[in-house]
């Protein structure tokens, strides 16, 4: 596989997000590689953007976010769900592309129609925030070989209500159809 190289992850998010579809998240766990096509995400496009962690400033959580693109920032919600980001740029910006959806390649088992979901499924846990995806137990990759061409479609980021302006922003990207996505 062709782990994605650093330059892939120092643009912005939004521009990040879309063509971070159809690669495949690697987590290797016990010496077993769990693959899963990634089909969903959503772009958090730096500290203006009031859905994203970093709006909220420079903390012990978000501190991943202000450093190197194309690290992971996992977080925990409602106490119980890891999320994998991952750190995008240009530079130090302070943006993610958050991974909400898999469609199981190799190795997965249980539900990755959703970013708790796939954590869950993948054995992915705040002990991964700030791993390099360059390389290690956990990267995002080019599967190899000719690939299926499909459509991306855009829309609202999903559970950001309280984002002001930033509600309705088609920022979250998918492959049209694809089974695997999550649920709205």
């Amino acid at each position: 596989m062709n782990i994605l190289p650093r330059d892939f992850y120092d643009h912005n998010a939004e521009q990040v997000a879309p063509k971070m579809l159809g690669k495949w998240l690697v987590h290797r766990v016990d010496g077993i590689d769990r693959i899963g096509r990634i089909v969903e995400v959503e772009a958090y496009v730096g500290p203006h953007d009031l859905a994203a962690h970093s709006s909220k400033g420079r903390t012990a959580r978000t501190e991943v976010m202000f450093g190197e693109p194309g690290h992971a920032y996992v977080y925990l919600i409602y106490g119980m769900y890891n999320c994998l980001n991952a750190v995008t740029g240009p530079g130090e910006h302070a943006s993610a592309v958050l991974i909400r959806a898999l469609e199981p390649v190799s190795g997965i088992e249980g539900a990755t129609n959703g970013p708790g979901r796939l954590c869950r499924a993948l054995s992915i846990d705040r002990s991964l925030n700030g791993h390099d995806l360059l390389g290690g137990v956990l990267y995002i990759a080019r599967p190899e070989g000719r690939q299926t061409r499909f459509k991306v479609v855009a829309g609202p980021r999903v559970g950001v209500d309280y984002a002001g302006d930033w509600v309705h922003r088609p920022l979250r990207f998918t492959i049209e159809g694809n089974p695997f996505l999550s649920r709205r």
